[in-house]
């Protein structure tokens, strides 16, 4: 029975991470397990980030190969601030770190960086990766460590709270309106629509 715990925590895991918003966080799905099933720490750690980067990455592609029913205009201006934002090392290494220790969802970064197509997924996931590595470990140990009653509700509590909602509404207006706006402005180059 022990196997199929494991196999049933990847596959929430990843789906919560391939899809685009309103996924419970994997945190709360850890937690969960961690305090209604026997297992290992460790283990619901590795398997977490695991299949939370390969959710995100599968995302990213996704949104990769998906462009072309997407607005033209739209992808064009993604892609261009994908460009503005790689063209500066500076600026490359902030969206890293971004993935590294951003607090909020990281579905709509992931949405972003796949239709943006100049963004290096690799290196993204990395930081993801490593990032979550930390603050997964940081909530299965609480979890380990505080036994609750009311465990069920916090896989859910992220999509029902009206400020979960609105996280979650804000983060995919925050995509729509990136790729809304013209980056080429300033060169005067109209936004290309390949």
């Amino acid at each position: 029975m022990g196997g199929v715990q494991y196999l049933l925590l990847a596959l929430a895991v990843f789906v919560a991470n391939a899809v685009p918003a309103f996924a419970p966080p994997t945190w709360s799905i850890l937690v969960w397990f961690e305090l209604n099933h026997e297992m290992r720490a460790p283990a619901l750690v590795i398997i977490g980030v695991l299949c939370a980067v390969s959710g995100r990455a599968v995302l990213a592609l996704v949104m990769r190969r998906t462009t072309r029913w997407m607005p033209k205009r739209y992808v064009a201006n993604m892609r261009s601030a994908g460009e503005a934002v790689t063209a500066v090392r500076g600026r490359a290494l902030a969206v890293l770190a971004l993935f590294l220790v951003s607090p909020i969802s990281s579905a709509q970064l992931f949405t972003a960086a796949g239709i943006m197509r100049t963004v290096r997924l690799q290196p993204l996931l990395i930081a993801f990766g490593l990032g979550r590595t930390i603050s997964y470990s940081l909530y299965v140990t609480g979890a380990h460590l505080v036994k609750s009653s009311s465990a069920g509700d916090l896989l859910l509590e992220g999509i029902r709270s009206p400020w979960g909602v609105a996280l979650q509404v804000g983060m995919v207006l925050g995509v729509i309106a990136l790729g809304s706006r013209s980056w080429n402005h300033r060169s005067g180059q109209a936004p290309r629509p390949d």
